[in-house]
């Protein structure tokens, strides 16, 4: 049976009906959240990140601003090539394909980190180089993977999918947090013989991200399958060719450049939150490992609650109107966050971060969904992730600037305000109806013709 979006399921239940076949769809879509959110929380907030900012670096701060241009890198490179191969994508009916690459090269760098002891020669640079090669497969797997979601969602719930894909992301991430704390890190015995000596227990978690993420996404590829186009070729200067189109018709898809414009901002901002919440809370609140991983825990109940609840929403109110009551509640969070002058009110902006955190990715990916025009789902989200990541160096290098001019950390973590008031801001400026009369209006791509 097929779906929108030349997607169609896998032979994998020869007798089911349609409402049957399209919720397995929507549940093997939304189970690849699940799979690959304990990267983000192992990985690149709450762990990993803490733990390299204090073993691989002289100091605290120096590792801070370490971490930040890692971050940057990673961000700038996604932001390069995600666009052009979105349009490929599009044009050949590689969106499977290619979410399937970028998500084995996210699982081997991720594994590969657990392997990388602080006293190897060059160990800091070569964790670096490491995750840099991880979090472009994540960022780039994540682009095909919301790509996906007009093709496996009905218009009119575009908002609650998507909410339950971060939703269910969050419990993911949530699960991942209490394993890593219970089986590697507060242990006198890590589980499978794992010594504490040198970190290795505190590492062997991004092993467990990477098996995580490898394990969990087979239902998706298992359930879906991309439709052949017929007649088109692997024509990398056409998919150039319908980009730059794209480019020059900007007008006609105003509404969702200004979109893109304000997540260009208010995103770098989250990126940013989540680079260094880990961090923040062990070098100014003095938070041990496994307090920033009870942390974690919290943020992600937080996160998942306010993901699921305002899927529901969305669909109401439209996905714009979340989106700027999110910024509006990070933007109050954050200023908690740097006021915070003891832990428990720390705890209480994390929460509350965690809350509105869901509901901007979720709807940021439902409005996204909503301006993208038929069969170019993939170059739009190839430009949210460009949106998503093109500045997405500066949060984290501004953070590092302050951090090292200052001193201290808060001031580092004020910068982000910036990006988040600004941003929401700009959002003022978008017409959600006007914007997806816009993508109605334009005719679905059409195959390239093949080679003579």
């Amino acid at each position: 049976m097929q779906a929108s979006g030349g997607l169609v399921a896998a032979p994998f239940w020869p007798s089911v009906n349609s409402a049957s076949l399209d919720r397995r769809r929507i549940l093997a879509w939304c189970l690849f959240d699940w799979a690959n959110s304990p990267y983000t929380t192992l990985v690149v907030t709450f762990v990993y990140s803490a733990y390299f900012a204090q073993a691989f670096a002289p100091d605290v701060i120096t590792g801070t601003a370490w971490w930040s241009r890692a971050v940057s890198v990673a961000g700038l490179t996604v932001a390069l090539v995600a666009p052009a191969l979105g349009a490929l994508a599009d044009r050949r009916g590689l969106r499977l394909r290619f979410l399937a690459v970028a998500t084995a090269t996210c699982a081997v760098a991720t594994a590969a980190l657990a392997f990388v002891a602080p006293g190897v020669p060059h160990a800091a640079l070569l964790a670096l180089g490491l995750f840099v090669l991880a979090d472009i497969g994540f960022e780039l797997g994540m682009q095909f993977y919301n790509a996906l979601l007009p093709t496996v969602a009905p218009a009119a719930r575009l908002g609650r999918v998507s909410g339950y894909g971060w939703a269910l992301g969050y419990a993911g991430g949530l699960v991942a947090l209490i394993v890593a704390l219970v089986a590697f890190v507060q242990p006198q015995t890590p589980w499978f013989g794992v010594p504490r000596a040198g970190g290795a227990n505190i590492r062997a978690t991004c092993l467990l991200a990477a098996v995580w993420l490898g394990v969990f996404a087979l239902p998706m590829f298992l359930t879906l399958r991309e439709a052949a186009r017929p007649g088109a070729s692997l024509d990398v200067p056409g998919a150039f060719r319908e980009l730059a189109s794209t480019f020059r018709a900007v007008r006609r898809y105003r509404d969702a450049a200004l979109f893109l414009l304000a997540r260009l901002l208010f995103n770098d901002g989250l990126i940013t939150v989540f680079a260094f919440g880990g961090i923040y809370a062990a070098g100014t609140f003095g938070m041990t490992l496994s307090e920033v991983i009870k942390f974690g825990i919290g943020i992600n109940v937080a996160a998942g609650l306010g993901a699921f609840l305002f899927g529901f929403i969305d669909d109401k109110i439209g996905g714009r109107r979340t989106v700027l009551v999110s910024c509006a509640a990070l933007a109050a969070a954050t200023m908690l966050a740097v006021w915070a002058p003891t832990r428990t009110w720390f705890w209480v902006a994390g929460m509350l971060i965690g809350v509105f955190a869901g509901p901007n990715q979720a709807a940021s990916r439902s409005l996204m969904a909503r301006f993208a025009p038929r069969g170019r789902e993939n170059e739009f989200f190839g430009f949210f992730a460009f949106s998503g990541r093109l500045t997405a160096f500066a949060g984290p290098a501004l953070l590092g600037i302050a951090t090292q001019a200052f001193g201290n950390q808060r001031a580092g973590v004020a910068t982000i305000l910036l990006f988040l008031v600004v941003g929401g801001g700009l959002l003022l400026l978008v017409d959600e109806d006007r914007g997806r009369l816009a993508a109605a209006s334009v005719p679905p791509i059409t195959p390239a013709s093949p080679p003579v």
